[in-house]
């Protein structure tokens, strides 16, 4: 017996004969189960290399990783849809006779277009979902809190560049009675959040049971909570670290400014009223202000109203 597995989490297991748990490869890449798998087999003769089924591997290791959205890897993220797309023994025919058939690895005419229908989805899911998605903290991170049965980890990766406030992203499947953990940041290991809940995964990616305590934690103590407000798009003048100032929005409609003090310091202002706190940079002023006061970045209008009232209050 042998165990092949890629969590850190179960390093312990290394202790005994039949455990190989291998975390990062030679190259100090993060390892998969199917990375793994596939060296195993070649190692003991039961299979042979090809640069298809190199290529083929490694699109899955980059998924499963998290590596795809650093590397800005499409088709790993496709490759994986496919699989969700399709039966599983459609899937397995297809890649099987593919792999013996072509020295590198594609997908066909059909499956890039319902590939093509497959992300347009993906987008309207998550512009969806962005509407949903609360705030809170938990121990000492920020976390995002959306309740999603589909897409968790593209879900995760969009939520976590529109919010990057937050430390990490919570994805709750209530059907399922899952609790996902995605994050963005190289900050937090997801997957050490997870274990305090008896699950485990990556540092990137992670997951557990929705026990008694993670609902407490992330169904009952946020069940009250607004949803955040997106930040305006399409800005023109009220823009994010502008040396003339940013404007921002909570819903108790205080407003603040963040601004430039000087190269290395940043001021924020409540209601035209200076806070003591300075900041290195605009982005640490901005994660403060989104961290305490959940506000959003006002539009045009609203910006340049509040210009005017500042103009006329100071004639």
């Amino acid at each position: 017996m042998q165990l092949i597995d890629h969590h850190k989490t179960s390093l312990n297991y290394n202790q005994y004969d039949w455990g190989n748990v291998v975390v990062e490869d030679d190259d100090g890449k993060p390892a998969s189960a199917t990375s793994l798998f596939y060296h195993y087999l070649v190692n003991r003769g039961h299979l042979s290399k090809t640069e298809a089924l190199d290529e083929f591997v490694e699109l899955i290791r980059q998924y499963d990783t998290w590596e795809w959205e650093k590397n800005n890897n499409q088709q790993a993220q496709r490759l994986n849809a496919l699989f969700f797309l399709v039966s599983i023994d459609e899937f397995e025919e297809t890649m099987l006779e593919r792999l013996k058939s072509f020295d590198h690895f594609q997908f066909d005419d059909f499956e890039k277009k319902i590939l093509d229908m497959e992300e347009g989805k993906i987008k309207r899911y998550i512009r969806r979902k962005r509407r949903e998605i609360v705030q809170t903290q938990i121990n000492d991170h920020f976390a995002g809190v959306v309740y999603a049965e589909s897409y968790h980890s593209e879900l995760g990766n969009e939520l976590g560049k529109e919010y990057p406030h937050l430390d990490y992203i919570a994805i709750i499947n209530m059907g399922g009675k899952r609790l996902g953990f995605r994050t963005i940041h190289d900050h937090v290991d997801v997957s050490e959040i997870a274990g305090q809940l008896g699950g485990g995964g990556h540092a990137k990616a992670a997951g557990c049971t929705l026990t008694e305590n993670a609902y407490k934690l992330y169904v009952s103590n946020t069940f009250q909570l607004e949803p955040l407000r997106e930040d305006a798009k399409n800005n023109r003048y009220n823009l994010k670290d502008c040396s003339f100032g940013t404007l921002y929005l909570n819903r108790r409609e205080d407003h603040f400014f963040i601004r430039p003090n000087t190269d290395s310091e940043w001021t924020i202002e409540k209601n035209r009223m200076q806070l003591a706190q300075t900041f290195p940079s605009f982005t640490e002023a901005e994660k403060f202000l989104k961290r305490t006061e959940a506000c959003w970045l006002t539009d045009d209008d609203h910006f340049v109203n509040y210009l005017k009232n500042e103009v006329k209050k100071r004639k």
